[in-house]
């Protein structure tokens, strides 16, 4: 992605729209001169396009916070004799967290199609490191439950440098920077988990505790130094009822929002049951897989890190039509695969593992791709619309799976998983790249269309 003289930012970029609304702020505030170094400022005749730097300091940033919501599952144990609590009760924290998450997608994240976002992102991570240093010395149980929903809540970050993308990523190139940053989500997953695990066999758990907030506090330097002082995109102001309104609103009138979030709730739902019901698979005969064997399964993962990049790329290169496609019957052959296989053979779960978790990510890569272009200054809604979507997913995916997985086993559990892979399917082609309605073919396939319109878009910025 680097490159001496860096494209410029896409047309649907809002540089324009606000220019004569900051260009005298800095003028205007000495708290903003002080707080917003030079590097950072927003200069309406130069605007700040994403550099490679940029898109990894987000990809960063996703993965730090993203990580806080994970630290909690291998530790919850741990976590339960410290406060002198039950197994069950300890895991409410995870719960809670996870809930706080999804409740900060639909109340927090419109925010960012509201207010300046360098200020409300870093507002955000020192706002949770700050409730993070309460989790890591309370001693009361009901308090750092309730410290666990707060800080989950406010752990929406990852979600807003995803927009940020949307906005200002050059445009050939925009699938491949949304892979990026999606990236620093799978890695701050993993290496959660990881940390978690391993530092908690040899020290406390509130050890890596200690370590994520001292990870935020640095990653707030770190944005307060390099994170360009974005314009709202909507500078003329927009009442927040009015804002949480429009999310539905747009679920009824937005035909490709509708079908992208159909086809991330049922493809979502196959990812959260595949992994749930694989951990019962794989300590149940033939292979009686301890624990630690079943947490190092899920190293898997690395290998989606390591493609996703290279998904992106070729995203950017088609329709974003064909690679959803593409990747739904990816997702849709290698359920079959471990269903039928998983039963006595390691390989099927492993197969079905990377290849559906590599489809999974790129659909959502893709998707993204198309839901941002429905509106540049709604793009916060519009993700949060669609995150809702893939979270509803996940828990009926999870709770689904292991009701089914416990009446029948392994194939009872994955034929529920090949029927969700088809729906999904059947979502994607009920409407063509080029048809505005809602169900329709009008156009034609026009795969290449997406190739055209990005070289026409920059011989268009060279003008």
């Amino acid at each position: 992605m680097a490159h001496s003289n860096p494209d410029p930012p896409p047309k649907e970029t809002l540089c324009q729209v606000e220019e004569e609304h900051v260009a005298s702020k800095y003028e205007n505030s000495r708290l903003r001169r002080f707080l917003t170094p030079k590097n950072c400022r927003w200069n309406p005749d130069a605007p700040s396009i994403l550099t490679t730097g940029l898109c990894l300091l987000y990809a960063l940033a996703a993965t730090v916070t993203v990580a806080n919501l994970y630290y909690n599952q291998p530790v919850l144990n741990r976590i339960a004799e410290t406060f002198n609590v039950s197994y069950e009760a300890s895991s409410q924290v995870a719960t809670l967290m996870q809930s706080g998450y999804a409740a900060g997608i639909v109340f927090v994240l419109p925010l960012g199609d509201m207010l300046e976002r360098r200020f409300f992102i870093i507002s955000l991570v020192l706002v949770t490191a700050t409730l993070w240093i309460g989790l890591c010395i309370t001693d009361d149980f009901t308090i750092f439950r309730t410290l666990s929903f707060l800080c989950g809540m406010t752990t929406v970050t990852p979600q807003l440098m995803i927009p940020l993308v949307g906005d200002y990523a050059p445009a050939r190139r925009k699938s491949l920077a949304l892979a990026v940053v999606v990236s620093g989500l799978l890695v701050g997953v993993l290496i959660a988990r990881l940390l978690s695990g391993v530092l908690t066999t040899y020290t406390s758990w509130r050890t890596i505790y200690w370590v994520s907030c001292g990870l935020q506090y640095l990653l707030a330097v770190l944005l307060l130094c390099f994170l360009p002082d974005y314009p709202s995109t909507n500078p003329d102001g927009l009442n927040y009822f009015a804002a949480l309104w429009s999310i539905p609103y747009m679920l009824v009138t937005e035909p490709v929002l509708v079908q992208a979030c159909l086809i991330v709730f049922s493809l979502s739902a196959v990812f959260s049951g595949f992994w749930t019901t694989l951990t019962f698979l794989l300590a149940s005969p033939p292979y009686n897989f301890s624990s630690l064997d079943i947490g190092l399964f899920s190293l898997i993962g690395i290998v989606i890190v390591v493609v996703i990049p290279f998904i992106g790329a070729l995203v950017d290169r088609f329709e974003a039509f064909l690679s959803i496609l593409l990747a739904l019957v990816l997702c849709l052959v290698t359920t079959i695969v471990g269903t039928f296989t998983g039963t006595f053979t390691l390989a099927g779960p492993i197969v079905q593992g990377i290849g559906g978790d590599v489809g999974y990510q790129a659909v959502q890569v893709a998707s993204r791709a198309a839901v941002f272009a429905i509106n540049p200054k709604a793009r916060n809604r519009l993700n949060t619309a669609y995150m809702a979507a893939a979270f509803a997913g996940q828990l009926m995916g999870s709770a689904v799976g292991n009701r089914l997985y416990a009446q029948g086993g392994w194939r009872v559990s994955g034929y529920f998983l090949v029927g969700l892979s088809g729906a999904a399917v059947a979502f994607a082609v009920m409407r063509g790249p080029e048809e505005t309605g809602w169900v329709g073919w009008k156009g034609g396939w026009n795969l290449g269309s997406r190739v055209k319109a990005t070289q026409s878009e920059e011989a268009g910025d060279t003008t």
